[in-house]
């Protein structure tokens, strides 16, 4: 996908509905660095998207600084807006582009890739997942969530099911709409549980934990060997 100044906007108002608890696992990550960072840390925020996680962390820790990266600037310009309107700007260095382009000045004391691998083409997953494990320094906290499936199986489909009966009863989308919607979602890459603890273990975590799911979304908590 091509995160286009409408389709960014679109995202944003739409990410709830996507993902009914959307907000806990943001907590919930939240927690999980609070538990590990020390009082002052540097995070790295891989797809940030919106900005939301961001005004999570930052607003958790008011000595904990980020680097976010996102190749798309019409979401930047997003989460710039929000920066400055929680006045969280100043902590947060907010650059266009994506790990594998991106040259890394400094290991971070902890990172997140919140909804982005399935947006990642399969054969730059690994590759992806091992720039941010360099990009940390021993033992720091990862946070991963993307879309955990297998297309075709019945436990799969059945959590479609539940999706498309969510979408229709709590938003006025027709029935085309919302097809059209799922065509879109199945094209994204979609990882079995199995698939990302072997791609995580291959790019240098350990200790991996599923902390989170929720119809088609699932995540892990980890840490840099």
């Amino acid at each position: 996908m091509e995160f286009d100044k409408n389709l960014s906007a679109e995202y944003e108002k739409g990410i709830r509905r996507t993902l009914p608890s959307y907000d806990a696992m943001l907590r919930l990550t939240t927690a999980f660095m609070q538990m590990h960072l020390p009082q002052k840390a540097s995070l790295l925020s891989i797809g940030v998207g919106s900005g939301n996680e961001l005004i999570h962390l930052a607003n958790a820790n008011n000595q904990w600084h980020f680097t976010a990266l996102d190749p798309s600037q019409a979401m930047l310009d997003i989460t710039s807006q929000k920066l400055n309107t929680a006045s969280l700007d100043k902590r947060v260095i907010l650059k266009e582009g994506t790990i594998l382009n991106t040259t890394m000045a400094k290991h971070f004391d902890g990172a997140t890739c919140l909804l982005v691998l399935h947006f990642i083409k399969p054969e730059e997953q690994l590759a992806t997942l091992q720039k941010i494990a360099a990009s940390l320094t021993k033992g720091a906290p990862f946070v991963l969530a993307c879309k955990c499936g297998q297309q075709g199986t019945e436990q799969t489909e059945e959590q479609f099911a539940l999706w498309r009966a969510y979408w229709q009863q709590n938003t006025r989308l027709t029935y085309e709409q919302i097809n059209d919607m799922e065509t879109s979602i199945r094209a994204l890459h979609f990882l079995s549980e199995t698939d990302v603890i072997h791609l995580l273990e291959e790019a240098g975590f350990t200790r991996i934990s599923r902390f989170f799911s929720t119809t088609l979304f699932s995540g892990w908590t980890c840490y840099k060997c």
